[in-house]
């Protein structure tokens, strides 16, 4: 039992960058996860009036138990008021994430509301709350134990002494975040954000320990420039820590709009961002016709990187945006630096 208990914690502990060891589903494009960022962000769309998208994480994909993460999520907003500064947001996600021989998993359905108060003419508040169920699962019968070598051979056939071939523990998840937005002209865009993961300390444990999570800050930062009719840069940060683990990534991203349409421009975005002591992360996306395409390859630097020969990560998402009514949205006085 004692193996297998260390062979799970390699598995939990390899899925996360060398900063830290907290438990956690992550991706490297933090800023293309939302409400996974922050409940705060449901329903935050300068523009549109819903979204929905997808994100898809494969880790360490030349090693024999490469680890699978993928997202699914979709928030819109409602009563909103005439002048178009007021309103609720309501979202929900779905995250699964997969590792190692045994399938360790964590499967997480989460709602989340937030309501958005624009203070004056150039700031918002945002608060937000998330609830969630999640379910930690582990399939023992695909993981071998010492109890199956017999001193001079080994039988995968045998007994493993477990009582159950596979084993699963569920628990409730609330979270809770704010968001600060700044937006003094049309050029310029700041934004701050944190959140609070694992507000009422979760029990999780297969056998009934008392295996608490402790509560997990997280923290964002944008600051958007308009640098001409058909370009954007942003730079972006987002930081995580449970007790003694943390990541931080960083970087900065250029937008260009190579098809100027004011219904539905055609941009091309490229970025470079760095997980501290752990990867450099190029990024290519393209957004067209309301839906952005962004890809990025996590580079490894760290010690692993001689293990998997460089290739850290794999990512993708596919992100939508629309408007309850036909062409263009009419303009709030909240917003981001535009094409």
């Amino acid at each position: 039992m004692r193996k297998l208990v260390l062979s799970l914690s390699f598995c939990v502990a390899c899925l996360l960058p060398q900063t830290g060891r907290a438990q956690g589903i992550h991706f490297s494009q933090y800023y293309n996860t939302p409400m996974l960022l922050s409940p705060a962000n449901a329903g935050l769309m300068p523009d549109k009036d819903y979204r929905a998208g997808i994100n898809y994480r494969n880790q360490w994909s030349n090693l024999p138990a490469p680890f699978h993460t993928f997202s699914a999520f979709g928030d819109f907003k409602l009563l909103e008021n005439f002048e178009k500064s007021n309103w609720l947001g309501v979202g929900g996600a779905i995250f699964n994430d997969r590792a190692g021989d045994g399938n360790l998993a964590l499967f997480s359905g989460q709602v989340f509301a937030a309501y958005h108060l624009q203070m004056g003419e150039y700031s918002m508040l945002s608060a937000g709350i998330g609830i969630g169920l999640v379910q930690r699962s582990v399939n023992f019968s695909k993981l071998t134990f010492d109890t199956q070598w017999d001193g001079f051979t080994f039988n995968p056939q045998s007994s493993n002494g477990e009582t159950y071939s596979f084993q699963k523990t569920s628990y409730a998840d609330i979270s809770a975040g704010l968001n600060y937005a700044f937006f003094p002209n049309e050029n310029l865009y700041f934004q701050l954000g944190g959140g609070l993961l694992h507000l009422n300390s979760p029990t999780e444990s297969f056998y009934g320990q008392q295996n608490k999570l402790s509560i997990r800050p997280t923290g964002n930062l944008d600051m958007l420039f308009k640098l001409g009719d058909n370009s954007i840069t942003n730079f972006s940060a987002y930081y995580s820590n449970q007790r003694s683990a943390s990541e931080l990534v960083y970087g900065l991203s250029f937008s260009y709009n190579v098809m100027p349409r004011e219904n539905a421009p055609t941009v091309i975005i490229l970025g470079l961002y760095n997980r501290l002591g752990d990867a450099i992360i190029p990024t290519v996306g393209l957004e067209w016709n309301n839906v952005r395409f962004t890809s990025s390859l996590d580079i490894s630097v760290s010690g692993m990187s001689p293990n998997n020969g460089g290739n850290g990560a794999f990512e993708f998402s596919i992100i939508y945006q629309g408007s309850y009514g036909k062409g263009l949205r009419n303009h709030s006085s909240y917003g981001c630096p535009r094409f």
